[in-house]
């Protein structure tokens, strides 16, 4: 007779996991220590932001007062204005550009100034191969056969010249106008002082853009730029 076989034994069920018991500790965070100053914070974060100032304020932007009422109403007597050294290179110079330039012929001996100065500022009106000229008494700059329209900057009740001139501007020059005209001893004023009162383009420091003193006319300082913008260009001839 076979033989018997065993009995499958029964399977059991895996009942639930029972959580094996662990401690519970408070999680404390490490007390931060100060970290000592070192030469490498001194150096990030003192003399860096220095350099920086000094690098911006030689290269990039010049800081100016202003000697005189040449330029009365748009910058005023003692009135402190910033530049940018990046005109005349290498972002070219534009008609109606206020510039800051050093005194070419004695100019400021004229120009009643109210402290001492080596620098004058004045409205760029002529750029190298353009030909300003008025016919005076209330008649309008005329650049290039173009007569153009400076009420937007000129000063109230000021003639654009009451003399009458006509320049052509050789290269390497400037033709510059004060927005006083009354009170302006600019190139109309220097027409016999070997250069015809024109500035060389070597002697200008930068373009004013803004007012940053007195605090109550602080602002931009606006060239105007649409006020030329019908003038020809004209190559310089020598």
């Amino acid at each position: 007779m076979p033989a018997a076989s065993a009995a499958p034994l029964p399977q059991t069920q895996p009942g639930p996991a029972i959580p094996t018991p662990t401690a519970h500790f408070r999680h404390r965070d490490p007390t931060p220590t100060p970290a000592p100053f070192t030469l490498r914070d001194i150096l990030l974060w003192c003399v860096l932001p220095v350099l920086i100032v000094l690098g911006l304020r030689l290269f990039v932007f010049g800081l100016y007062a202003i000697p005189s009422g040449s330029m009365e109403n748009t910058i005023m007597p003692g009135d402190r204005v910033i530049t940018t050294h990046l005109s005349p290179r290498p972002i070219a110079l534009r008609r109606g550009d206020i510039i800051v330039f050093k005194d070419p012929a004695n100019w400021l001996a004229n120009e009643g100034a109210t402290h001492n100065s080596d620098r004058l500022i004045k409205r760029l009106i002529g750029l190298p191969g353009d030909t300003v000229e008025c016919a005076g008494g209330g008649a309008p700059i005329v650049i290039n056969g173009v007569p153009i329209d400076e009420s937007a900057y000129l000063k109230p009740g000021v003639e654009p010249s009451r003399s009458a001139f006509s320049v052509t501007v050789p290269a390497g020059r400037l033709f510059v106008l004060g927005d006083n005209r009354a009170n302006s001893a600019d190139s109309r004023a220097h027409t016999n002082d070997g250069a015809q009162g024109l500035v060389p383009v070597d002697d200008v420091e930068g373009v004013a853009f803004v007012r940053y003193w007195p605090f109550n006319r602080m602002g931009w300082l606006s060239a105007h730029h649409d006020v030329f913008r019908d003038v020809p260009t004209r190559a310089p001839t020598g």
